[in-house]
């Protein structure tokens, strides 16, 4: 596949493949730019709800534009290569960061980190989505601390609310991942803004902590604990978070969406005006 041209990109590297696509970098052969292309696997490309996924996907980035949102260029609906291109920002997520404990550089980009991710679920925000995925598997951080949002698969319009609404609404799937989610997308609620703030309450949480907030047994326990069980306090697993940071990320993560910030925008208000550290990053090697 590797020397494979399709749509007039040719396919050079595989960066990932999931359970259902790959994402791969692609020149596009009538300007020599460099994208990624992410496609369903050839197995994979003729089952309705996984394209109607990928394509639901592309149509929410193709409207957002915004410097960390990833933006997307080019969707391809073919019936052999159902795709999408996107700009190539050639970085891990910060979660493979925690993973291979990268705390120096996580320390001394959290802060920036966190505000990009902030502002660009703001956008999104205010763009009439709900994420319904957050996580730091969704939110790839370069080596400069440069940040893109990705993956709308899971992103729902924000409902307005009506009487008639609530009458007639069915009841969602519920779909996110169980660590991230909030009280009332796991309950199938109507979501707005204040789910994905939950979601990065428990992002910002693993961040810090290298850690989610709750850890369990079980998918159902899991659940169940976001639903019922009182966080706890960041400094309980890394005692350099100052306690102006860890109250952020309680709010964040309180039960009831009115008891969170009604918005990123507050929530950047408040990363602005404090440190999440209380000893500096340490100084690079010249």
């Amino acid at each position: 596949m590797a020397e494979e041209v399709i749509e007039g990109y040719r396919l050079q590297n595989c960066m990932m493949t999931g359970q259902n696509s790959q994402v791969w970098e692609v020149v596009e052969l009538t300007s020599g730019r460099h994208f990624a292309m992410k496609l369903l696997l050839p197995e994979k490309s003729n089952q309705r709800d996984l394209r109607k996924l990928l394509f639901h996907e592309a149509n929410v980035g193709k409207q957002l534009a915004h410097q960390n949102v990833i933006r997307i260029v080019h969707v391809g609906t073919t019936k052999e290569h159902p795709l999408f291109v996107m700009e190539f920002f050639p970085s891990g997520a910060i979660k493979l960061r925690i993973v291979r404990k990268q705390y120096d550089f996580i320390k001394e980009h959290a802060h920036n980190i966190l505000k990009q991710a902030a502002t660009g679920f703001a956008y999104m925000n205010a763009s009439g989505w709900v994420h319904r995925d957050v996580k730091p598997d969704n939110i790839l951080v370069n080596s400069a601390g440069d940040v893109r949002i990705i993956d709308f698969a899971l992103a729902q319009r924000i409902e307005k609310p009506s009487f008639l609404g609530r009458l007639f609404r069915r009841k969602p799937a519920v779909a996110g991942t169980r660590s991230y989610m909030s009280p009332e997308q796991i309950r199938g609620e109507p979501l707005d803004g204040r789910a994905d703030i939950y979601s990065f309450g428990a992002s910002a949480f693993e961040i810090v902590t290298y850690r989610p907030p709750f850890r369990a047994a079980s998918m159902q326990e899991l659940l169940q604990k976001q639903i019922i069980e009182k966080p706890p306090a960041p400094q309980t697993f890394n005692k350099d978070i100052t306690d102006e940071f860890g109250d952020l990320i309680l709010k964040m993560l309180s039960k009831k969406p009115e008891q969170r910030p009604q918005s990123f925008h507050e929530v950047l208000k408040v990363l602005n005006a404090i440190k999440i550290y209380k000893t500096p990053a340490a100084e690079k090697k010249k």
